[in-house]
């Protein structure tokens, strides 16, 4: 396999960071445009592999963050041959009747319009090279958690622009990918400090996960997220798929 060129969000923790070792490691130096709110952590990834890592920190509600990054990647390396959108926030949890809708659009523009805006200045690039934009998604784009309004709807929102990413661009592949229930940040988040705005049930399913040890570990998707990457096939494109699921056994460890 030759080189390829992909940009990245959300890569410097959990399973963005997982995807970027993946991509980093072996023979075919791929090149990473890596982009994250941590400018320090994204520097420690260039570090590993400066002629391949060229890192951009900024606020994915800037919606010119997407520009950016495509003619980041563009002047390191000449190509662009696919895009991972990893990048996500739980936002504020809460039930519609509290919830704040300053903070809901907050939620919507990071999670959803920021991930539209990266799509859309990818794509010329992405036309040239026949590439590949995988999405990261949720289970909680189609089954409804009390207080999770914000990130569910903008998860499914992720899935229908995989979607239409396959209706109006078909010499792009774009799947979406459940990573399921991984142990990373987020799930910390769910465990303490939203337990008490969380309904019961939910809450000790999440806290129940973690004390039986069967959260997954960030590489267990992240490795099936970074091959699609470089080789998913036009069948799944516009699908809505787990990682683990049947149809991607030969992107599982």
């Amino acid at each position: 396999m030759t080189s390829k060129t992909i940009i990245l969000t959300g890569a410097t923790r959990g399973i963005g960071l997982a995807i970027a070792n993946f991509l980093l490691k072996g023979s075919e130096k791929h090149n990473l445009v890596v982009l994250g709110r941590n400018e320090e952590a994204l520097r420690e990834l260039e570090a590993r592999a400066p002629s391949q890592v060229k890192p951009l920190a900024g606020d994915f509600s800037n919606l010119s963050l997407g520009q950016a990054a495509v003619d980041l990647a563009l002047s390191a390396f000449g190509r662009i041959d696919g895009l991972i959108i990893n990048h996500g926030t739980l936002g504020e949890l809460s039930r519609i009747v509290d919830c704040d809708l300053v903070n809901f659009r907050e939620t919507f523009d990071i999670n959803f319009i920021s991930a539209v805006a990266l799509v859309k200045a990818a794509i010329p690039e992405l036309r040239k090279s026949r590439g590949r934009i995988v999405l990261t998604s949720s289970g909680a784009a189609l089954n409804a958690y009390s207080s999770w309004l914000g990130y569910g709807s903008s998860k499914a929102s992720i899935n229908h622009l995989a979607m239409t990413l396959k209706s109006e661009e078909p010499d792009i592949v774009a799947v979406a990918i459940r990573p399921g229930t991984v142990d990373t940040g987020m799930q910390t988040s769910l465990r303490n400090e939203f337990a008490d705005v969380m309904d019961p049930g939910d809450r000790a399913k999440f806290a129940n996960l973690k004390r039986d040890g069967k959260l997954l570990r960030p590489d267990q998707p992240g490795n099936v997220m970074a091959r699609l990457v470089l080789n998913a096939p036009t069948k799944l494109s516009g699908q809505f798929l787990s990682w683990d699921d049947a149809s991607l056994t030969d992107f599982q460890d």
